[in-house]
């Protein structure tokens, strides 16, 4: 049994089961110790599509909720190869129809939710915007950090390729995992590839980070484009000199 990461002090947690027809979900509710805003963010982790968990990213998480005062709802969805497709997504987007369904018992205004994912995860909370759309349900903002949103790209840059910490390799059993091998073709999902998504209209605000030695930058920055062009209002950071998971890397420093 993997040990339980460490947790910001000024922050608790209460976890939650969702049932939806395919599996029982984990979320997990991080709430600050001081007043909170009304304000709630649905967090996707990252890794892939193949790995990662709440667990993993309870310091994380924790760190976003105290420095913030913003209570999160972190949730576990089902990872690749054993769930392809638009699976993951959709437990995204039920987590965020919990939230919703939620929010006057967890003092949440629902005119306030957010949806946010680093990675894997930020391709999966701009999929769950695209699907929040599609179906009606209110969402405040879509805070991407360096998305993984397009299955298409390839031919990274050189230079780029030699200090990132994604290799080609790794991204294409990613998406090679999720798409149970139909990665580049042309009936891939758009909710499980955003960056597939034609119409880009009416979706939530969004903010979105990268960093300029990041393999995503490129389709990062083509879908910020997009989202701009469609008139979605925006806010892009490209960091100079910081690759994937900067953040990460040296939280401290950011």
């Amino acid at each position: 049994m993997t040990a339980r990461r460490t947790l910001h002090p000024q922050v608790t947690t209460e976890d939650f089961a969702l049932a939806t027809k395919e599996a029982a979900l984990l979320l997990r509710w991080y709430r600050p110790t001081g007043p909170s805003s009304g304000a709630a963010v649905l967090y996707a982790h990252g890794g892939g599509m193949i790995s990662g968990s709440v667990a993993f990213y309870d310091p994380v998480v924790s760190d976003y909720v105290a420095h913030s005062g913003v209570p999160f709802l972190s949730m576990d969805y089902r990872l690749a190869p054993e769930n392809p497709g638009i699976g993951p997504v959709e437990d995204v987007y039920a987590a965020l129809r919990w939230l919703v369904e939620h929010a006057a018992g967890l003092g949440v205004d629902p005119r306030r939710i957010a949806v946010m994912g680093d990675s894997a995860g930020g391709g999966l909370a701009a999929g769950a915007a695209i699907l929040a759309r599609d179906r009606g349900v209110g969402l405040a903002r879509q805070i991407l950090v360096y998305p993984m949103l397009d299955d298409r790209t390839a031919n990274i840059d050189p230079a780029i390729a030699k200090v990132s910490v994604v290799s080609e390799d790794f991204l294409a059993t990613c998406w090679g995992a999720l798409l149970d091998g139909c990665r580049g073709n042309e009936d891939v999902l758009a909710v499980a590839a955003p960056a597939r998504q034609r119409d880009l209209s009416r979706l939530a605000s969004a903010y979105v980070e990268v960093g300029d030695l990041d393999i995503f930058c490129g389709e990062n920055l083509a879908y910020a484009h997009r989202l701009s062009e469609a008139g979605v209002p925006l806010e892009l950071h490209v960091h100079p000199g910081a690759p994937h998971g900067f953040d990460l890397i040296a939280p401290r420093r950011r």
